[in-house]
């Protein structure tokens, strides 16, 4: 069990018991989420909830055999409005967060009284395929906000809507994010989900609960000071474990002109039109990147004179009056 990390590169490390039903991923995605940062000014308490889901998101999507993209997002009723991260097949990601204009946020603030003050919180996971059919839909997951804090909110939910049992560990600040996921695989009589000497259900999921209880020691304060490598070598040195190639998450805003125009039809003439006659021209930032897009009286004439179609599934940018 080895892993050789690439100086500046995020790491993604997937690796599996050996003759078990138990997968598992650790990531570091800080040089990510300090690319998320550099755009954005959030209050301590909302970078470590932003920054838990960074990881969160590229572990669940290095999981998928899915060409498109996973888009996570916890809908608020409290301070926070809203937390999206986007990661698609490649490990590309973007991240960010909206609060309310009269949010106040104590340095101890948890994901409770952010996002769920009043009970109203969603955890949303939204899969939006790169190659739909025409007419075809994104498969969208929406579930209460059940839990205190990222990890649990995830596992909850894989467990409610995907009947998989997840466990995350994750921690962030502003400058580190990183992360381990465990799955227990699905027993199929006698085998596994992968091709390995046969268990009988009792040393599976006895497996499954060692996998969790060594997974359990680890603390918060630990995820950030060290590196994958130690950690898995710390946990799991008593483990035979296979590790795969290591993958390499980075950061990617997807924003162009033309998803920024979609943007505009969807909030209609009318709406563009109020714009245009106070200011002279609309302006966007996107709420990901911070690039800026200008569109004057001859560019939103010509947004309207198209009939081509308008998709997007939240909105690439704020229009600023």
């Amino acid at each position: 069990m080895s892993i050789t990390p690439i100086i500046g590169q995020d790491t993604l490390q997937k690796f599996i018991f050996d003759n078990a039903s138990v997968r598992g991923e650790f990531i570091d995605i800080s040089a990510t989420w300090r690319e998320v940062l550099s755009r954005h000014a959030y209050p301590a308490p909302v970078k470590k909830l932003l920054g838990e889901m960074v990881a969160a998101a590229a572990l669940l999507s290095a999981n998928l055999k899915f060409n498109g993209t996973i888009i996570m997002q916890i809908h608020g009723d409290g301070p926070v409005n809203l937390l999206v991260v986007e990661c698609d097949a490649e490990l590309h990601l973007r991240a960010t967060a909206k609060l309310a204009s009269d949010a106040v946020i104590a340095d101890d603030a948890t994901l409770p009284s952010l996002l769920n003050a009043s009970g109203k919180g969603r955890f949303v996971i939204t899969l939006d395929p790169a190659d739909k059919m025409p007419g075809q839909q994104p498969y969208q997951g929406i579930v209460p906000l059940d839990g205190d804090d990222v990890s649990t909110v995830i596992e909850n939910y894989m467990l409610r809507s995907e009947q998989l049992d997840t466990k995350l560990w994750l921690a962030a600040d502003d400058n580190v994010s990183r992360g381990l996921l465990l799955q227990k695989l699905p027993y199929h009589g006698g085998t596994t989900a992968v091709e390995t000497a046969p268990l009988t259900e009792d040393e599976a999921l006895e497996t499954w609960n060692r996998a969790v209880i060594l997974g359990s020691t680890l603390k918060q304060e630990e995820i950030l000071s060290t590196t994958i490598e130690v950690l898995m070598e710390r946990l799991f040195w008593e483990e035979t474990i296979r590790v795969f190639e290591p993958l390499h998450p980075s950061f990617h805003c997807t924003c162009t002109r033309e998803k920024v125009g979609n943007m505009l039809k969807m909030l209609g003439r009318p709406e563009v039109n109020s714009v245009l006659e106070e200011l002279g021209q609309v302006g966007v930032n996107c709420d990901f990147c911070g690039q800026h897009y200008d569109y004057d009286k001859v560019d939103c004439a010509q947004l309207f004179a198209t009939d081509a179609p308008v998709e997007a599934l939240i909105p690439a940018g704020e229009v600023k009056h």
